[in-house]
């Protein structure tokens, strides 16, 4: 039976989160190895289908200096491309994803690849053209899924970079790139009308207009937006950003629904288990310390020198949207773990317990 003491200065709201957070601590344990399993079926599934020279290219060791270098531009990538494999291999590499994203997450990763055809056609590029190009994705498996040391795999292409890590039971997720080029698609196109990431910019605007005029000043950094997310495609010990803007304490309960909800959607991409894992490690680390900072236009439109850019930063987490670019018609979002990006606090914590007592 558990006992949970409750301060006398505990509010409901504080109360509601705190059952909540131990509902689903409990929860997240029981799924872990689970999820796990399923994970490292489904890589394992995937190198098992490849011949021994695509398996060459798709496969290198753990410490292989290529597992921290990430981009989410279209460039040349190490690894296989969907363009190499056979119709078996693609849907082999599609369960990796499916298996370890939410349904929405791979719908959003599947939206996101098909913008790749809406650009040839924007852009007037051909058919084959390679520098747009929906199978110039590539998938990377580093280490020996399965055994006992630590190993991982990505998936990386054009405004996608995933990045999954293991160390004994835990996984590790981040960092988590998607981005959406158009952002809205207003091209006369099949695909006309869709907005892969409009709750991630809807959901903040929410939050942005529900601010008083004092909140509004405390979250409004600058009237002009950057060009580009801060953290790029920086390893984590080099971002130099600090928690700016207005703190979720400062918040009313309302806008404190509202700006879980903003975290939950850029978490929900994720198998619901990695989901409840961060906001455990958020809530232990101080929901109260996180801030929400904005530069750019307070309204959402496509035009001229339009753009919007929004940081939420706490202790342990870090979430950009840019959306500047293309008259503010272009985004770009990330998830970093300040502290367990590719898996750097499952690593230390796994190489202790290895070499404890030497």
């Amino acid at each position: 039976m558990l006992i949970v003491m409750v301060p006398k200065t505990c509010s409901f709201y504080k109360l509601g989160l705190m059952f909540f957070f131990l509902f689903i601590a409990g929860k997240t344990r029981a799924q872990d190895k689970i999820v796990l399993s399923q994970m490292t079926a489904s890589v394992q599934e995937f190198i098992g289908s490849l011949d021994t020279e695509k398996r060459k290219e798709a496969c290198v060791v753990f410490a292989d200096p290529l597992r921290l270098d990430w981009h989410y531009v279209p460039r040349m990538r190490k690894g296989i491309t969907i363009k190499e494999m056979s119709a078996t291999q693609k849907a082999r590499a599609f369960e990796m994803v499916k298996t370890i994203l939410s349904a929405g997450g791979y719908q959003k990763i599947k939206d996101i690849i098909d913008l790749e055809n809406v650009l040839r056609v924007i852009e007037s590029r051909s058919a084959t053209d390679t520098y747009r190009d929906p199978e110039n994705y590539s998938f990377l498996i580093f280490g020996v899924p399965g055994g006992k040391e630590p190993w991982g795999w990505r998936m990386e292409g054009h405004h996608i970079a995933l990045h999954f890590t293991v160390a004994g039971e835990k996984i590790s997720f981040t960092p988590g790139f998607f981005g959406s080029n158009p952002g809205i698609v207003l091209a006369d196109v099949p695909q006309k009308g869709r907005q892969i990431l409009k709750d991630e910019e809807e959901t903040a605007f929410t939050l942005l207009q529900s601010l008083s005029p004092e909140q509004t000043r405390k979250a409004i950094l600058t009237e002009k937006a950057p060009f580009e997310i801060f953290s790029s495609n920086k390893q984590s010990d080099q971002i130099k950003l600090t928690p700016e803007g207005l703190a979720m304490k400062d918040m009313s309960k309302a806008q404190k629904v509202v700006f879980l909800r903003l975290i939950s959607v850029y978490l929900n991409r994720y198998h619901v288990t990695l989901k409840d894992q961060q906001m455990i490690k958020l809530q232990k680390s101080g929901l109260d310390g996180i801030h929400f900072a904005w530069m750019g236009n307070r309204k959402p439109e496509v035009k001229d020198g339009a753009g919007y850019y929004y940081r939420i930063q706490g202790p342990t987490i870090l979430i950009e949207l840019d959306n500047t670019q293309n008259n503010g018609n272009h985004v770009h979002t990330v998830v970093r773990d300040l502290t367990n990006d590719f898996g750097e606090d499952l690593l230390r914590l796994h190489y202790q317990k290895m070499h404890a007592g030497h």
